[in-house]
């Protein structure tokens, strides 16, 4: 689209979406996941939610004087599997201001935050929760 549209380019890349799409449906694990549109809809609303509160906190944090920070980190005992389930939760959890997954340590996520006295394992346990349901429901 960038270097210009052309109505001739339409059937070459059809075929490409089709090709992409069979190897990936092809190539993806068997999965008896049930997905929740429900459980979705919470958990897109729960994650907004989170990242306003979590924005503003930032926010005002930064914004102090005396720059209420706790730096540190926090490891946190995930449930799901190693591979896609926990590459999803960790990606979630990274556009949540304030945390970052910064590695794995003995089966644990390592999480940086910026104040280690919030509630960073509650929180990233009811996030866990909501992507099961939403995502998981196996």
């Amino acid at each position: 689209m960038l270097a210009g549209a052309n109505p001739t380019d339409i059937p070459a890349a059809a075929a490409a979406i089709a090709a992409a799409t069979w190897a990936s449906l092809r190539l993806l694990e068997p999965s008896r996941s049930r997905r929740s549109i429900p459980a979705m809809v919470r958990l897109a609303l729960l994650f907004l939610y989170q990242s306003v509160v979590a924005g503003v906190d930032v926010a005002r944090r930064a914004l102090d004087p005396r720059l209420p920070l706790r730096p540190g980190f926090v490891f946190y005992p995930t449930g799901l599997s190693r591979g896609m389930r926990r590459n999803v939760f960790t990606t979630l959890t990274s556009l949540l201001p304030g945390t970052v997954p910064t590695g794995e340590e003995n089966g644990q996520l390592v999480y940086h935050c910026l104040d280690v006295e919030q509630p960073v394992v509650a929180e990233l346990a009811a996030e866990e929760a909501a992507l099961v349901r939403a995502l998981y429901n196996d």
